[in-house]
């Protein structure tokens, strides 16, 4: 699961969001690669923060999962 949240990251740079999000929905998450403690994760729509705080292997297996479609809506 989590490790935890940061409250604000506004000071992290490289965030990217997944290439199947498109300019209209405005409802993407972005990612942060390199982070020291994990893998940051934030809402699009709010640049500033917070972001949960993964681990890298459970945030690799739930891309992984989502990649092969076992995380059906």
């Amino acid at each position: 699961m989590t490790e935890g949240a940061l409250p604000n990251t506004s000071t992290l740079t490289g965030w990217r969001k997944s290439t199947y999000s498109n300019d209209q929905a405005g409802s993407c998450v972005e990612v942060q690669d390199g982070h020291p403690r994990g893998v940051p994760v934030r809402d699009s729509k709010a640049p500033h923060g917070p972001a949960l705080l993964f681990q890298p292997p459970g945030w690799s297996s739930f891309v992984t999962a989502l990649k092969a479609g076992r995380l059906a809506p």
